[in-house]
């Protein structure tokens, strides 16, 4: 991954721990008083999680990440490096130790997003609501040890929205159009998924309207698309195969295709070890980037109607063969490599949405938490309520039009 241009110009001094985010093992029973709060918070806390866990092995082999760490991943794990400011090619960033990457600080900054909006997303959400997130406020960045603007950590393809939107004041909707294509706004979609909890034809249509501020072509259908699956997630009595089928059915072109195929795949494989060959055979005609990870085609990363990112059919896969347990969803996502961060965070995502605030282990949610110095458990909640508050005015909406048609038809509302 290209580092950022902007990085702090010393060294960075850190303050002292907030015990406000020093999270206990067990959640506060008080947090999660219902079933959307906590499916929320099991989507929000797994996504992070994954988020962490994939951060130490991201870029590298499944070979070189057992011969690296001795063994396949189980937990949390130190840097690859352990000069990681000085490191190639990933310096300046702090990855591994449970510290959360930029997919996390996204995903937190949309459902701040919601909480200011207090209403369904779009294109211009993006643009008067988040762009001002990533850069008008320091916020702890866990990957480089310091207070920073979120958009000194983001990828270029996040800081694409800043470039189009903010400096370029191009129309919204239409400002994705040109960004490399890639997982950049799926890896932070879920919270869309959760506002529309258990509509996932309405997660799916209001994501590709956000969506399209920050990507075109199959990187904006993955974001309908993964904002689909957490809306099924989210339903009472969801299961990882209704989750797969609820993509397959909303999914466009190369993305329904690359899904299909690898989780038709997965449904042969009894567990994440000793699988990683197979996905990765039966996603690669869809996918634009080499089997060498950091290497590009010439095709690689630009809009077409054939390919899909590899981010998004893995997740799913390795829910498929976890059965949609948090654990091994996560795991097989950290193991597989590449884009490692994004695969897990998304499967965690789902899987945590699935099962809720319990699935996501203790033993790992409270030394992320504490290491990253992020309360990763109130955004959950938070996005829940959202949900509540847009579902209530989704509510008044609809019956008003049913009244109103009830009118022209001559029928009783």
């Amino acid at each position: 991954m290209t580092p950022p241009e902007d990085r702090p110009t010393a060294p960075p001094t850190v303050p002292p721990a907030d015990p406000r985010t020093d999270l206990p093992r067990d959640l506060p029973a008080d947090l999660v008083t219902d079933p959307l709060t906590d499916k929320a918070v099991g989507c929000v806390t797994g996504a992070a999680v994954g988020d962490a866990l994939g951060g130490a092995t991201e870029g590298w082999t499944p070979e070189q990440i057992q011969e690296r760490y001795g063994g396949y991943v189980t937990g949390i794990v130190p840097p690859w490096f352990e000069d990681w400011r000085n490191a190639r090619p990933i310096a300046p960033y702090h990855k591994g130790d449970g510290h959360v990457t930029d997919d996390t600080l996204m995903t937190h900054a949309l459902i701040r997003v919601y909480e200011k909006a207090g209403r369904h997303l779009d294109a211009y959400a993006a643009a008067d609501l988040l762009v001002p997130e990533m850069m008008g406020e320091k916020r702890w960045i866990p990957e480089l040890e310091a207070d920073a603007l979120p958009l000194q950590r983001v990828f270029l393809a996040e800081k694409w929205l800043v470039l189009r939107l903010h400096y370029g004041h191009v129309d919204p909707r239409e400002a994705g159009v040109g960004n490399i294509v890639n997982c950049g706004a799926a890896m932070y979609v879920a919270p869309v998924g959760v506002v529309n909890a258990a509509d996932p034809d309405g997660a799916y249509a209001e994501a590709i309207d956000l969506a399209g501020a920050h990507q075109s072509s199959y990187g904006r259908e993955a974001a309908g698309v993964m904002a689909a699956a957490v809306a099924e997630a989210m339903r009472p009595g969801a299961t990882a195969d209704s989750v797969v089928a609820t993509c397959l059915r909303l999914a466009r072109d190369g993305t329904r295709a690359a899904i299909e195929a690898v989780c038709d795949r997965a449904r042969d494989l009894g567990h994440w070890e000793g699988s990683f060959p197979a996905l990765r055979a039966a996603v690669a005609p869809y996918d634009t980037v080499a089997d060498t990870y950091r290497d590009q085609g010439l095709g690689a990363r630009r809009p077409s109607r054939l390919h899909s990112i590899e981010e998004l059919p893995l997740a799913l896969a390795f829910l498929v063969i976890a059965k949609g347990g948090y654990r091994d969803t996560v795991l097989g996502g950290v193991n597989y490599g590449r884009d490692a961060d994004s695969i897990a965070s998304m499967g965690g995502a789902i899987a945590g949405a699935l099962g809720g605030a319990a699935a996501v282990p203790r033993d790992w949610l409270g030394p992320i938490a504490t290491a990253s110095r992020l309360d990763l458990t109130s955004p959950g909640v938070a996005i829940a309520e959202v949900a509540r508050r847009v579902h209530t005015a989704d509510l008044t909406r609809r019956r008003t039009h049913e009244s109103a048609f009830a009118a022209l038809t001559g029928e009783r509302a």
